[in-house]
């Protein structure tokens, strides 16, 4: 007992025994010799050992089972990846200049950890990410944050397009504010309206809403903010953390010309996420003043840069800079674009921010799978000269006979076993088929084409070109012919060299 005690003293953690030195896992020594001693304790080591429970093989993480059969984890993530990919393509006329104001409810509700950490603190950070990415998307449109608490709305940021000052905002909040009181719709929607009743007609109204409570409370009618909302073209789109909620899907259809998949349930944090990230694409246009053609003046001024001990005022934030951007009608100094210039009005922009603006309304198409037959073609993917996976090799079915065995009479031959062996058959063809459906739009040989230069791709670079640079890579480089070809919407363009 004496030993086992010692052992036990000496596997504990560094800190209780006055040093700092880390332990190893677990309180019994696998030596035969015994436990540490104080001079082994004192000796520093290269890192910790892992536990034997570490290396533990879960099968869960590595298969899951459908009713077809068992899928790979590998398979569902690609799977999953191929999703946000698999939508249509069609050259659609959007509102590529949007005014959106995310609302995000603060009520008690938000405080229930069904969401880890908890609803508030896994919101705002999805909204920091959604401030970066609606930015990256929509280079030349405004956005402004509304919070719910308290029964009241609360502005968390102005309307701006500078997405550094929404996060420093959102960061603040998540730091100094705790989730209290309950949500109010009509309170959130008539500040909303008040927000975007100066936005351009040659522009978008948009309202966000991540709502986490069952119930609002609202000083009046709803129904009258409602068609408030209607009368000044205002879409509202919700994202509802807790059940559906009766009087959010009449807004969300209400606001949308009764379309659906404005209002939706996330099921998990990555099923959160994605639904949160989804609305900065921007929507279709439906109302006849954004259809019709309209021209909008913008200005593209040029980078300057003082001389050294050369500083004035931006006029934007009123803060002494020695580099900005003057406009092109005034001359005033901006410090950040785009931006609109506070004396005369005017947008001021850079021509990379309209390119990049117009990727949604002439969207990539879907590259397409790739079959064994074909994958000879290629051995690495194009882009980034990933190896691709090798064409497993056919199992051959042996048959082996027995000597000596029964015979058995052709009736029973004929009739009995084929009707055995058919069912067989069907069930595997069934299986079969409800995996290869579970499997929609995943290449079995891990490689995805485009139809435009017949280049093959692995999945990260499938999901990078179409999320990220909307351009195919081997399209772009292609140099055949007398200019490069470029691929919009499967179209070649030949620029002059």
């Amino acid at each position: 007992m004496a030993d086992s005690d010692d052992e036990y003293t000496e596997g504990v953690s560094g800190d209780e025994l006055g040093g700092g030195v880390s332990s190893s896992y677990g309180t019994r020594s696998k030596r035969p010799g015994g436990g540490k001693g104080k001079a082994d304790l004192k000796k520093p080591t290269g890192g910790s050992r892992r536990a034997a429970w570490e290396d533990v093989h879960r099968s869960w993480e590595v298969e899951h089972e459908t009713e077809g059969g068992v899928i790979s984890t590998i398979e569902m993530i690609e799977r999953e990846k191929r999703n946000r990919l698999m939508r249509d393509t069609t050259p659609l006329q959007r509102g590529i200049i949007r005014h959106l104001i995310l609302v995000i409810d603060m009520s008690l509700a938000m405080a229930e950890k069904d969401l880890l950490p908890n609803r508030y603190l896994l919101t705002l950070n999805y909204a920091v990410d959604f401030v970066r990415e609606y930015f990256e998307q929509n280079p030349i449109s405004q956005m402004g944050i509304i919070g719910m608490r308290d029964g009241v709305g609360v502005r968390v940021s102005d309307m701006g397009g500078n997405p550094a000052a929404h996060i420093e905002k959102l960061r603040e909040w998540a730091e100094e504010q705790e989730p209290q009181g309950s949500p109010s719709l009509q309170n959130a929607l008539e500040i909303c309206r008040r927000e975007l009743f100066h936005a351009p007609s040659h522009g978008t109204r948009e309202v966000l809403i991540i709502y986490g409570a069952l119930l609002s409370s609202d000083p009046g009618d709803i129904q009258d903010t409602i068609r408030d909302l209607i009368k000044d073209r205002i879409r509202v789109s919700i994202v509802g953390v807790a059940a559906q909620v009766a009087v959010c899907a009449e807004i969300c259809s209400r606001t949308n010309d009764n379309a659906e998949g404005n209002y939706r349930i996330p099921l998990n944090e990555s099923h959160f996420r994605e639904l949160f990230l989804t609305s900065t694409t921007p929507p279709v246009a439906h109302t006849p003043e954004q259809s019709n053609a309209s021209l909008l003046m913008m200005g593209f001024p040029s980078r300057t840069l003082a001389s050294k001990g050369n500083m004035s005022l931006c006029a934007c934030h009123c803060r002494p800079t020695r580099e900005g951007y003057l406009c092109t009608r005034c001359g005033t100094k901006v410090c950040r674009l785009p931006s609109e210039c506070p004396a005369c009005g005017l947008t001021l922009i850079l021509s990379t921010h309209l390119a990049r603006s117009y990727h949604h309304l002439f969207p990539l198409n879907s590259w397409v799978t790739v079959s064994w037959a074909e994958a000879k073609k290629s051995v690495a993917c194009y882009a980034c000269q990933t190896p691709f996976p090798t064409q497993p090799v056919a199992k051959t079915k042996i048959k082996l006979k027995v000597k000596g065995a029964p015979e058995v009479s052709k009736p029973t031959a004929g009739v009995v076993p084929k009707a055995k062996e058919t069912t067989l058959a069907t069930a595997a063809e069934a299986a079969d088929k409800e995996k290869a459906q579970d499997l929609k739009g995943v290449s079995e040989s891990g490689r995805y084409k485009c139809q435009v230069c017949e280049n093959h791709f692995c999945i990260d670079c499938d999901v990078y070109a179409h999320e990220m640079i909307h351009n195919c890579p081997g399209c772009q480089s292609d140099t055949r012919g007398q200019g490069v070809v470029n691929a919009v919407d499967g179209d070649a363009m030949a620029v002059d060299g």
